[in-house]
């Protein structure tokens, strides 16, 4: 009996680290080959991926490989679908049914938008959300795609209450909400949801630290006769508890992201993130749930690898929520079966960088140079990654003349090592020896293939926009 019961017990952890699933997001300047990136999920044991797009060379490289998909369509996307049944029909043949053919890729969940419900966007998508998401199902059902299901992401700010047991959604959209869950429901698909307890910690400075991890706390949250000791249990109780007075207490959740990053602010660190993650993971993995539900929810780690490019509106740790730096490197160790183990993650393989050089301040340079030496890192980091050098972050530490340093190599390296790229009017020169600082990390960027420079054409763009809010970290200079 003892050793059928091991039997089962193993059973049960194969089965959990067979169904682990990340976020890959693709907003970088150089994005890794979809290639590599899809050796290594399967080098990882990484069974399930949810994608932000239905981008034709990833989806292409998931073919034939077993790892179960997620698609996504855009914000932006979601007007047009939501006003026209045939744009939606021809979303889903350009996107699902053309890589679904003959199950190459095995395409389980349509995301429909990607949190259009957050209050800071103001209702700009609160009227398209529902019918965009009739009209791919639909599309699906029509195209003989019924096994594949619509579902819309959203942010765990639809539901509010004190404690668990008080869950309810959101008096504004609640009616909605209703809609959307009875749709779910009579599809057979999930209710997702992302849940970040560093937000909590991020947005409240007498938010409780220990509460935002798994590993325990002095003082839990006390809600009747349930005790929580960690806000990610706490938060899904208090959507389950919403789903409940709402009618559908068995609807499926499926928590699309959650995760820590590991720059950008003064808990975005390295140890934060392994301490969260590898509390997440052993959460998961013991398949025991939450008070509410005693089966854990299917979930999606964010994410796979940093994102360089994306919008630092929310805070500068928005670039940094990758278990992976930006060429596929692991950033801490991370035991994926839950059991805490000091495992390694597995490297990305067959990476291809730019020359070993770096762009670093002129310590020559001219006093009529220096005057404009603001200027010119006000420019780099508009066009460069500059969050590492915020307040609580890594490179927080450098003196003026490293943070010049930084901001030029940033700009540097965005734009390919060009010649020109490193002169900012004589204030920059480029060197072989790696400025790098302790945990303070000079990078040299990834040399990207035709394949990725096809993906990233209209990102590079983007980070010009993103990376003006950078600057304000450099205004004590």
């Amino acid at each position: 009996m003892v050793f059928l019961f091991w039997v089962l017990v193993m059973f049960v952890l194969v089965g959990w680290v067979q169904g682990l699933g990340v976020n890959w997001g693709t907003m970088a300047t150089h994005p890794l080959s979809p290639d590599i990136v899809v050796q290594m999920l399967k080098d990882n044991g990484i069974t399930k991926v949810k994608l932000f797009d239905a981008e034709e060379h990833t989806m292409k490289a998931l073919a034939n490989t077993g790892i179960q998909v997620m698609v996504g369509i855009p914000n932006d996307q979601l007007q047009m679908i939501a006003t026209s049944t045939k744009d939606a029909a021809n979303w889903v043949e350009t996107n699902v049914t053309e890589f679904n053919l003959d199950g190459s890729v095995d395409i389980r969940f349509v995301a429909v938008g990607n949190e259009p419900f957050l209050e800071s966007y103001n209702g700009t998508f609160i009227q398209y959300t529902f019918p965009a998401l009739q009209n791919i199902q639909n599309a699906l059902n029509k195209a003989g795609l019924s096994n594949i299901k619509a579902t819309v992401p959203l942010n765990a700010d639809v539901y509010e209450g004190v404690v668990p047991s008080e869950g309810q959604f959101r008096t504004d959209i609640n009616d909605l909400m209703i809609q959307i869950c009875q749709f779910l429901a009579s599809n057979g698909a999930p209710f997702t949801v992302n849940i970040y307890p560093f937000l909590s910690l991020y947005s409240n400075e007498n938010f409780p630290v220990d509460f935002a991890f798994f590993d325990g706390t002095g003082q839990p949250l006390i809600d009747g006769n349930v005790q929580y000791t960690n806000v990610f249990d706490a938060a899904l109780d208090t959507l389950f508890w919403a789903l409940k007075k709402s009618g559908f207490p068995n609807l499926p959740v499926l928590v699309g992201e959650v995760g820590w990053p590991t720059d950008g602010d003064k808990h975005g660190n390295i140890n934060f993130a392994q301490r969260f993650n590898q509390g997440l993971l052993k959460n998961i993995m013991s398949g025991l749930g939450t008070p509410m539900r005693f089966k854990a929810a299917e979930t999606y780690l964010f994410s796979l690898v940093d994102e360089d490019a994306k919008s630092i509106a929310p805070g500068n740790f928005e670039r940094h929520w990758g278990i992976f730096q930006y060429d596929g490197t692991p950033k801490y160790a991370l035991d994926l079966s839950g059991q805490a183990q000091n495992k390694a993650l597995v490297s990305a393989k067959g990476v291809k960088y730019l020359p070993r050089r770096w762009c670093v301040i002129n310590l020559s340079a001219s006093s009529t140079a220096l005057t404009q030496l603001s200027d010119s890192i006000t420019y780099a980091c508009t066009h460069g990654d500059c969050t590492s050098l915020g307040y609580g972050s890594s490179c927080n530490s450098l003196n003026y003349q490293g943070n010049a340093s930084y901001a030029f190599n940033a700009y540097y390296q965005a734009n390919n090592q060009q010649n020109g790229d490193c002169v900012f009017s004589g204030l920059a020169v480029v060197t072989q020896t790696d400025p790098s600082q302790g945990a303070c990390k000079f990078e040299i960027q990834i040399a990207v293939s035709a394949t990725s420079k096809a993906m990233n054409s209209c990102i590079y763009s983007l980070i010009s926009v993103a990376g003006v809010a950078a600057v304000v970290l450099l205004s004590f200079l």
